[in-house]
């Protein structure tokens, strides 16, 4: 079992499989995506040396990130591949939904369990407004043909000032039928968003205790569980969650480590930079890529810093898929 400094067992992968993402949301690519890396990304192969090296050391959840995942053309063989590793009980993926309502049969068929979706509005003009398409209804389609077939689903939405601070009344009415988990997100300062994260962040205490208040109760987390605090009511079919980074402890149940589209290891979401380990996938070498996954361990923080303004080397959240 991979265990840092301060007892933290890391049963949770989120794995990056690319950087690049169709879509130009305020608070992350409000350019677009720029090209100014290499996209050299990680091969199958090398994606399963990576997913039977975790698993070996107690991973038993692997989340697909990007960028936007989707984008990849073989992304139903890299569930493939995560699905069929002996040990991983689920796989997740992180999507904008862009290629949802086409594609999530194909996803399921593959091995695919769980599913999040980024929704930062349910108004349609203020969603294109927000990420540069017109794609709401598509998007709310393919959620409700997953939740059809059974996937677990969860949607994220950043808590931002100017842009849904005043939808809360509407996401609740859309969770009394909607048998899924909301997760609002606090808007987190990244290397090239401080002016934008001035201006619009929130943070989630008042709402937490807004939902205590009109009798939302806490739920127990689950050892591979995200960092989300999560609510249930007995009058909604949904769940709320809450993800605040800049509350007191956050880190102390961290759960999850970062391996980036290039083969890189990222300790923390936030770390000044990515630990090289591609060698050790190219050689598909599982035993001193295991090796090299304990040794960095002991380099990991107790905290983010963020509280600090540290951002670390992360300009963007596309370059890891938060």
């Amino acid at each position: 079992m991979l265990e840092d400094k301060f007892g933290r067992r890391f049963h949770y992968l989120r794995l990056s499989i690319t950087d690049v993402c169709n879509f130009s949301c305020d608070y992350c690519l409000p350019d677009g995506y720029q090209c100014d890396t290499p996209r050299d990304f990680l091969t199958l192969d090398e994606i399963r040396t990576v997913t039977r090296a975790f698993a070996g050391l107690g991973t038993s959840k692997i989340r697909i990130t990007g960028g936007e995942p989707s984008l990849r053309k073989d992304l139903n063989e890299v569930i493939k591949i995560c699905a069929g590793t002996e040990g991983i009980k689920q796989v997740a993926i992180t999507t904008n939904g862009f290629k949802l309502d086409k594609d999530i049969d194909n996803w399921i068929a593959a091995g695919l369990t769980s599913l999040n979706v980024s929704i930062d509005s349910l108004d349609p003009r203020q969603f294109a407004d927000i990420t540069g398409h017109n794609k709401l209804d598509v998007i709310l389609a393919g959620i409700d043909k997953a939740l059809t077939a059974g996937i677990q689903v969860k949607v994220n939405a950043v808590l931002m000032k100017q842009f849904n601070q005043t939808q809360f009344q509407q996401f609740l009415h859309w969770l009394e039928t909607k048998p899924l988990t909301l997760r609002f997100i606090e808007l987190m300062q990244t290397g090239d968003n401080l002016e934008f994260f001035d201006a619009n962040h929130l943070s989630g205490q008042p709402l937490k205790e807004q939902l205590l208040a009109e009798g939302w109760s806490q739920v127990i987390r689950d050892k591979a569980a995200g960092p989300a605090q999560e609510f249930h009511h007995p009058d909604y079919a949904g769940r709320i969650g809450l993800i605040m980074p800049y509350s007191k402890d956050f880190c102390a149940s961290c759960n999850r480590l970062r391996i980036s589209s290039t083969g890189k290891l990222h300790l923390c979401l936030f770390a000044d930079q990515g630990l090289e380990l591609r060698q050790f996938m190219q050689e598909q070498d599982e035993t001193a890529l295991q090796q090299a996954l304990v040794d960095l361990l002991a380099d990991k923080q107790a905290t983010h810093w963020l509280q600090d303004g540290y951002t670390g080397g992360t300009k963007h959240l596309a370059m890891l898929g938060g």
